[in-house]
């Protein structure tokens, strides 16, 4: 490898390990498990990796003898069969490298494989906890700047390791064997060749780690403020240029320390240019000098110059190679640290199936508690100096009731009082602390995944969606469905119209979380996508909380498509879309205060009463009328 290159990657990694901590033998045997898949591959990539250096060394001995050859009046068969060895070795070293370079990707990207799918299938199974108080970007960057980082100390430092041990030993032995003289006095200047890639190396390391701070400024203003809600908060607030001058200060920033890094690494290979440069007029110096009083063949001259760029490149590289395997420990410790946050939420070996049939609900004796922080998620995904303490205390106390199948149980109360959290742990989003949440009489914690997956849907109040077409929006409920089951349900949701007015239909694209649908409408889309799932049990939670009167008429109308003949639990503020369910539970500071149905509640006066009270007066009855 050429010195100047070789010198800017060890300036490079210097800049970038940004933690020097000791070996830890534990993160170690880890990436032995990871490695381990790919051990053939590894084996035969590091004896390339070798082979590639004798071959570097070979070069530079040939020709040496092609010089002796010339000066002693040799033959021309031996010049020219010196310049075919030449020319062999420099066919075979690029067959070679080609070879190595696709194993080294093979293994790289395999590597990259591996770790993402191992997060990526780890981070799906962590509690929604950890989605509230995770940043997107710090863990998206876990899945691409880590696990890049990590994959490097397979794809280049490893091999460059062994590679350039090899070169280092077999250059330094040929070298001596020429001329010990040249050789310890070339090795002399090594120090001015090593040791500013150190200090420059720290210099850059700040300008860097400044440049990423505010790369990742810009990039989460960017996020945020370019999403559909992000965008219309800057419009209605009137800060577009507020906003700009921000970025533009960050991006300027920028800017100034591209500029002075791009100095600094210029001036750095200017300077180890020129050092490299004395070491190579050394050598002819003094290798000219004892050739001229025949101490030293001429071919040998050329041979000690042309080794000397064999072995200051592959010592330069030795020099900072524990920079680059720290940097790459750094790496595989933060993806280790996602993979060490344990899901609180897990199937056991045995789960069973939900049993055949109308299904019911019951829970029993409830009591749940938020888990606390550091069980959930990392201060350096939150991007939080430390984790907030505050967690872990109960906010349910003894929740205990039952639907039996077909039946409607209704949830109201003020907010914040805990009838979202109840109806998470229907679907298992979070696990209860004590008592028991049961589908078709069997405990959610024995069931399945799927199982539950499949009795159970839910339909929330912000009708999620994602930034792809009508059909794969719903064919996330079934993806075996057909163009006529999606038509189907998009009929009974009410939907069917306006689907067939879009010029693309199906295919329409819907915007990031659905936002090119109004807010009726992408409620109606996610009850579509319940219908097609054909599921046994429906959770609404505020399905139409933030909707004007026509669009909850609509809505109304796909809701009642959807609950008709399935076990419900409702959720609603608006009391007139609960009158007609089969039990009606309130719920205040985590405990069902009052239970019965909409006449009986009334009839008791109690808080049921004033929470229909303060919503309708005495003249002014409900103008809606209750579904199902």
């Amino acid at each position: 490898m050429d010195m100047e290159v070789t010198a800017w990657m060890s300036l490079h990694h210097a800049a970038n390990a940004q933690d020097r901590r000791p070996f830890n033998r534990a993160t170690l045997r880890r990436i032995g498990a990871f490695a381990r898949p790919h051990r053939r591959t590894i084996t035969v990539f590091l004896l390339l990796s070798v082979v590639l250096a004798v071959l570097a060394v070979a070069t530079p001995v040939l020709a040496g003898r092609v010089v002796d050859a010339i000066n002693d009046r040799a033959d021309t068969s031996t010049v020219l069969w010196l310049a075919g060895m030449i020319a062999a070795l420099a066919v075979a070293e690029g067959g070679l490298g080609l070879a190595n370079r696709w194993l080294s990707a093979r293994i790289g990207e395999g590597l990259i494989l591996d770790l993402r799918t191992a997060v990526f299938d780890h981070v799906q199974r962590m509690p929604v906890a950890f989605f509230t108080r995770t940043r997107t970007g710090a863990l998206v960057s876990r899945l691409n700047n880590d696990v890049i980082g990590a994959q490097r100390a397979f794809s280049d430092t490893l091999s460059g390791v062994v590679s350039n041990l090899v070169m280092v030993a077999l250059t330094f032995g040929v070298m001596v064997g020429i001329s010990w003289q040249i050789t310890l006095l070339a090795l002399v200047l090594l120090p001015l060749f090593v040791l500013p890639a150190r200090r420059m190396g720290s210099r850059l390391a700040r300008l860097e780690r400044e440049a990423v701070a505010h790369d990742s400024a810009m990039s989460t203003q960017m996020t945020e403020r370019f999403s559909a809600p992000g965008a219309t908060l800057i419009k209605l607030f009137g800060r577009p240029a507020r906003e700009s001058a921000e970025f533009a200060a960050r991006a300027r920033r920028v800017r100034d320390i591209g500029v002075r890094t791009a100095m600094v690494q210029h001036v750095f290979i200017t300077a180890l240019t020129m050092v490299s440069a004395l070491a190579l007029a050394l050598v002819y110096g003094l290798g000219g000098y004892l050739s001229l009083r025949d101490n030293l063949d001429a071919g040998a001259v050329v041979a000690l110059a042309l080794l000397l760029t064999r072995l200051y490149a592959p010592l330069t590289a030795l020099a900072s190679a524990r920079v680059e395997v720290m940097s790459a420990l750094v790496s595989f410790e933060r993806v280790f640290e996602v993979l060490d946050l344990k899901p609180l939420v897990a199937e056991k070996p045995d789960a069973r199936d939900v049993p055949e049939g109308p299904v019911s609900i019951e829970f029993d004796d409830v009591r749940f508690a938020y888990p606390s922080p550091d069980k959930v998620s990392l201060a350096s995904l939150e991007e939080v100096a430390t984790l907030d303490t505050r967690g872990g205390q109960e906010v349910l106390h003894g929740i205990s009731f039952t639907a039996e199948p077909g039946q409607m149980v209704a949830l109201v109360g003020s907010s914040g009082a805990g009838k979202s959290t109840i109806a998470q742990l229907l679907p298992r989003l979070y696990d209860v602390d004590s008592g028991a949440v049961r589908l078709g009489g069997v405990d959610v914690r024995d069931l399945s995944f799927a199982a539950i997956r499949g009795t159970l849907g839910m339909v929330t109040q912000d009708g999620h969606l994602f930034h792809e077409s009508i059909r794969e929006n719903l064919l996330l409920a079934r993806p075996e469905a057909t163009d006529g089951e999606l038509w189907e349900v998009l009929r009974r949701a009410r939907l069917d119209t306006l689907i067939e007015s879009l010029p693309d239909g199906l295919d329409t694209i819907v915007g990031e979380r659905g936002y090119r649908l109004s807010g009726g409408e992408r409620q109606r889309l996610t009850i579509a996508r319940l219908l097609l799932a054909r599921q046994r049990v429906v959770i609404l939670d505020e399905a139409t909380a933030h909707l004007d009167s026509t669009s909850e008429a609509a809505v109304q109308e796909a809701l009642a498509e959807a609950l008709d003949g399935r076990t419900a639990v409702v959720i609603a503020h608006r009391l007139s879309t609960v009158r007609a369910a089969d039990l009606i539970l309130v719920v205040e500071a985590g405990e069902i205060v009052e239970r019965g149905t909409h006449d009986e509640l009334l009839a008791a006066g109690g808080r049921y009463a004033d929470l229909y009270r303060t919503q309708f007066s005495d003249d002014a009855p409900p103008t809606l009328e209750p579904i199902g």
